[in-house]
């Protein structure tokens, strides 16, 4: 299936490693002009040359933090700057502080709303004029299922992320006429690094995170990719205001 978007340019935050990788790779295979960001130049830089090597796209780099207004445009201008305008973005944020509401003070729960929802709230804002001067965008969140559900000891998740879901849901609304669509993606169990590490000292550990899955096992960054682009392409033109979840039937809600 043709995607639609060679020679659209995508913005790709978080992706030095996992989902975030996995996308700017699919988004380069499909023929996009991809600019990555993370916070880690030489990871970046590694990555991006490996996007290079394997499918010959124009891929660029800015080491951002994106909870930083000043990197987040210095990231928007590359883009504008080198291509053109900015057609995509796929924004991945990092995540808040673990702890229960007693372990919760105010100063990280200000940091989990920054890191959520005014991180979101940024990229949108230095992306939108390009995308309206264009009137055609698609905007992509990676969210949680603590949109959905509390997920015991990460009360500020909890607390925030359904609010960065409720600001993509809001401009879904207000968008939508002008081309630019917005949808949000919550990844299940995803075999990433960062869940590799959580089970070093444990040899039975990731195989108990699949057991508890109806299907039975941890998904890949690439399955997560591959909704994401799609959602980020010319083929998801009537999707909008969506909250997806890719988990494997983790989300027992409705």
């Amino acid at each position: 299936m043709d995607l639609g978007i060679s020679g659209k340019t995508a913005i790709v935050t978080a992706a030095s490693r996992g989902i975030g990788y996995a996308c700017a790779e699919t988004l380069a295979q499909e023929g996009a002009h991809v600019v990555m960001c993370a916070r880690g130049t030489e990871a970046l830089s590694q990555a991006a040359q490996r996007i290079r090597d394997k499918t010959g796209a124009r891929v660029l780099v800015q080491p951002a933090d994106v909870t930083k207004t000043e990197d987040t445009q210095g990231l928007v201008e590359l883009a504008v700057g080198e291509f053109g305008g900015v057609d995509m973005l796929v924004a991945i944020g990092g995540s808040p502080p673990r702890g229960s509401f007693a372990e919760t003070d105010e100063a990280r729960l200000r940091q989990g709303f920054d890191m959520t929802v005014l991180a979101l709230y940024r990229l949108i804002h230095a992306v939108l004029p390009h995308m309206r001067a264009r009137k055609w965008g698609r905007i992509v969140a990676v969210q949680s299922r603590s949109v959905k559900e509390p997920i015991p000891a990460l009360t500020v998740s909890n607390a925030t992320r359904p609010g960065a879901a409720g600001l993509l849901k809001d401009l879904s609304i207000e968008l939508a006429g002008e081309g630019i669509l917005l949808n949000t993606i919550l990844p299940g169990r995803i075999l990433t690094d960062r869940l590799r590490e959580a089970g070093t000292s444990d040899p039975s550990y990731l195989e108990r995170q699949a057991l508890e899955l109806p299907i039975r096992r941890l998904g890949l960054a690439q399955e997560v990719a591959d909704a994401i682009v799609f959602l980020a392409s010319e083929r998801a033109s009537y999707i909008t205001g969506v909250t997806l979840a890719v988990d494997g039937g983790l989300i027992r809600s409705i």
